[in-house]
């Protein structure tokens, strides 16, 4: 696998130090004691959703299976580890063999989730597992929230499509991460090349006010640019005043211009007047794109504008005001003893306060109602009730070490719609409320 598929500069040999120290002094210490081989149980759940979210979206999945696949300590990591002294000449022995050979089970990508969701269940060796731990919080944390941000918008949308344009506002590698997470919550095009190369996102995009102002008049701007790419081009007119803009761009490409875009002032009155002015000029045809800032709130302002298309940046590539998840990754089981057949323990943390959590190996499922629509996340331990058996939530998605779950991006996408449609109605309100559905714990009877 290519590391170019996880949005790596292609010289980064592996995904191994991308994780906190900690880890690697966990284990060497486990090592020491004889308790790196015991089998355990970590999960990734969130205790909470965003204030005011009505549900959240699982994204980075495919992500996460690359960078599990990638996990190799390299004769450069390795050197470096063991130069710095961050472990022992044991442990630096130890992960210089390092393969994930566990099974992770996870909510498939684009499925929505829930507080106490187990988003992700990774089962393994303490040792082989606990690495893995601020890699696969990396991805999700940040995927996920893109991806809730995406589905809020693409609600406030509707049926008019979203342009992912946020590479200028974050990091270069996230860019590309958040145009894969927005696609799968519901935008349909991205304006990185990045994003298009390694994902296969379409990618769209035409000119700045950097090429209006260079040339000499507006008209001269917009003749270059048909020349170029045809009338069905994308115009943008509000580099000066707008009404002489969408004149002169009608004159230039015909009543044929594929569309006009509007990036500042008031454009829920300027959508209105460039799209009689449009129909005015025989342009009826002619779309109104436009940018600026928006988030979801301000799609929603303009449902009732004559506008066909959004574009979107920092706001979604930020979360819309909510950049992480808050996804833990937790040891919920682990084994008494090295032995292969030791039962798996329930462990939990039970410190004061709001960060305590559930012991045991979960499953989840969704509680449906009559008419197919969802009401209850149901989170338990040990076997799953018959009436929920054929709503679980967990798939498997790699077994032994190696990947089963492979899928191409746009299942993940269509999955997320079709989750979406099943939750109550409520679920697209975007005012803020609780959880759409309650979480709801069922015990495994005689233990945790």
């Amino acid at each position: 696998m290519d590391t170019a598929d996880l949005g790596l500069p292609v010289d980064v040999p592996s995904t191994a130090l991308f994780t906190d120290r900690y880890e690697l002094t966990m284990l060497q210490a486990a090592l020491r004691a004889g308790t790196a081989d015991r089998r355990s149980v970590f999960e990734v759940f969130t205790r909470r959703l965003p204030e005011g979210r009505r549900y959240g979206v699982v994204a980075g999945t495919g992500r996460v299976l690359d960078a599990v696949e990638n996990f190799r300590f390299d004769r450069d990591v390795l050197d470096f580890l063991a130069q710095q002294r961050i472990v022992d000449e044991q442990t630096v022995d130890w992960l210089a063999d390092y393969r994930f050979r566990g099974d992770i089970w996870g909510y498939p990508e684009g499925e929505v989730y829930f507080p106490g969701s187990p988003i992700m269940r990774v089962e393994g060796t303490f040792a082989e597992a606990v690495l893995l731990e601020t890699v696969i919080l990396s991805i999700l944390n940040h995927d996920s929230a893109v991806a809730a941000a995406a589905s809020r918008m693409s609600t406030a949308a509707g049926d008019r499509p979203l342009i992912e344009m946020g590479a200028r506002r974050t990091h270069e590698l996230a860019a590309v991460a958040a145009a894969r997470a927005a696609y799968v919550g519901g935008f349909t095009t991205t304006s990185d090349l990045a994003a298009g190369f390694r994902y296969n996102i379409p990618t769209v995009g035409t000119s700045a006010h950097a090429f209006t102002l260079l040339h000499d008049s507006e008209r001269d701007a917009f003749i270059a640019q048909v020349q170029a790419h045809g009338s069905d081009t994308t115009l943008l007119v509000d580099t000066y005043d707008v009404v002489e803009a969408v004149r002169t761009a009608v004159e230039v490409a015909g009543k044929d211009l594929g569309a006009v875009r509007i990036d500042s002032g008031d454009l829920l009155l300027l959508a209105h007047r460039v799209r009689q002015q449009l129909d005015e000029l025989g342009a009826k045809n002619t779309r109104i794109v436009v940018t600026s800032d928006l988030d979801e709130y301000a799609i929603a302002s303009l449902a009732a504008a004559p506008v066909d298309a959004y574009g979107v940046g920092t706001q979604l590539v930020t979360g819309s005001g909510h950049p992480t998840c808050s996804m833990v990754y937790k040891l919920v089981a682990r084994a008494g003893s090295d032995d292969p057949g030791a039962p798996l323990l329930p462990v939990a943390k039970k410190s004061m306060g709001a960060k305590s959590s559930v012991g045991g190996c979960k499953w989840a499922a969704r509680r449906v109602d009559e008419h197919g629509v969802a009401e209850a996340e149901v989170i338990g331990t040990g076997e799953v009730p018959g009436e929920l058996a054929d709503h679980q939530l967990l798939v498997e998605l790699v077994r032994g070490g190696e990947i089963v779950a492979r899928e191409p991006l746009d299942a993940a996408r269509d999955r997320h719609k079709a989750a979406r449609a099943g939750l109550p109605l409520s679920a697209t309100q975007l005012s803020r409320g609780e959880p759409v559905l309650p979480t709801e714990y069922l015990r495994a009877r005689g233990g945790s």
